[in-house]
């Protein structure tokens, strides 16, 4: 193991690396979202996801629910969970806390209704999260590789050097990643659309292809019926300001992030890869539900590309923010760790990727990002109908 790229995690019992050791203060519901605003203001050190779901849906947005919820509270970066529920919803903490299964990290869970209300449920969690952090503070780390990450990748606001900068230069870095054992996940379903072929190409057999290409074209088809004419110009007006004109255009540059690895598997949102290397996952392209929905499959880290400048953060888990321009990483300095527009002055990809590389590496050690510095903690889960 190179000691240029190691660095010291936490293991998990389930044998997974964290690159944090959060104790995550989860609201079930929404109805139980400010008792965990609430610890969060009063304990700056614990994680707190809120959302705005957990009951007055249909049972298939119920059980994604559930699927996520799991999924964030298993991410390896959760050292250990407090679960708030108000007490009369669907998406309970016994029905969020029987979805976890026996996973052997600290969980505790509460019930607003049982706890005489919001102020005394503050107050009890705020003991249990300070009793859970002391507890994870004893806990010792260890050496681990990039064998051990999951990477989340994300692009958000691009612009006309996204494909040319950016994406590639995080894309040399996934296939150094990959080379090492690592795994990559590239979502965002829409902007595939106009890239089948290329993926078609990089499947690592026929049975993949084939799951790729009813992924993209059912994804093709809701945006057609929800679009019609406007389908092909999927595009925010931000990216059409920078210069795109296609969602095409937007996809071949989207996919750079990916490498040139094969793709060996393709997942449901929120589902967890069974395979190291690069996986695709089905999500919507709006990022913060795309960035939740890896993160719910065990990812530690987050790289995302912009060409617009893109503060969003995650509650868990680092988001590397690499611009694609160098007038962006100068005009957002708070917001950008990574200039990729040095490309356009000189720098090679592989040179920019090895600077991504390197970062992942002492951001996996504990360095902050500048989104974790900012506190931007964006949290959404997809849905897949209106509520009732």
């Amino acid at each position: 193991m190179s000691d240029v790229f190691t660095f010291e995690g936490w293991r998990r019992p389930d044998g997974q690396i964290g690159v944090r050791n959060h104790c995550l203060v989860l609201a079930t519901v929404v109805c139980a979202a400010g008792v965990a605003r609430e610890v969060g203001r009063r304990l700056p050190d614990v994680a707190v996801v809120e959302h705005p779901h957990g009951c007055g849906r249909g049972l298939p947005d119920i059980g994604l629910q559930i699927k996520t919820l799991a999924g964030i509270v298993n991410n390896p970066n959760v050292g250990g969970a407090i679960l708030v529920g108000l007490g009369c919803e669907p998406l309970s903490v016994d029905v969020l806390t029987a979805a976890l299964g026996d996973n052997k990290k600290p969980l505790q869970g509460i019930v607003i209704q049982q706890a005489g209300g919001s102020q005394k449920a503050a107050d009890r969690v705020e003991a249990m999260a300070r009793e859970m952090m002391a507890e994870l503070a004893s806990m010792p780390r260890e050496k681990a590789s990039l064998a051990d990450l999951t990477v989340a990748l994300e692009c958000g606001g691009s612009d006309t050097f996204s494909g040319m900068t950016a994406n590639p230069a995080v894309g040399s870095a996934v296939d150094r990643i990959v080379e090492m054992g690592g795994a990559a996940i590239l979502s965002e379903t829409t902007e595939m659309i106009g890239a089948l072929n290329p993926l078609l190409r990089r499947a690592e057999n026929d049975e993949i292809a084939a799951q790729v290409k009813q992924m993209v074209d059912r994804q093709e088809a809701v945006t057609r019926q929800m679009l019609g004419p406007l389908a092909d110009r999927v595009l925010a007006p931000g990216n059409v300001e920078s210069g795109l004109s296609t969602i095409a255009e937007k996809s071949l540059g989207c996919i750079a992030k990916g490498g040139s690895s094969p793709i060996r598997e393709v997942v449901g949102y929120a589902e967890r890869p069974t395979k190291r290397g690069l996986v695709l996952m089905d999500t919507p392209g709006f990022d913060a539900e795309s960035i939740t929905g890896m993160a719910a499959a065990g990812a530690q880290v987050v790289i995302f590309t912009t060409g617009r400048g893109t503060p969003v953060g995650f509650p868990i888990a680092p988001v590397i923010k690499v611009s694609s321009n160098s007038e962006l990483f100068q005009a957002m300095p708070d917001d950008i760790d990574v200039d990729a527009g040095t490309v356009l002055s000189g720098k090679t990809i592989g040179e920019v990727g090895d600077e991504i590389l390197r970062l992942l590496v002492r951001v996996a050690d504990g360095e902050k990002t500048k989104a974790e510095t900012n506190r931007q903690e964006i949290f959404a889960i997809a849905q897949t109908h209106q509520a009732f």
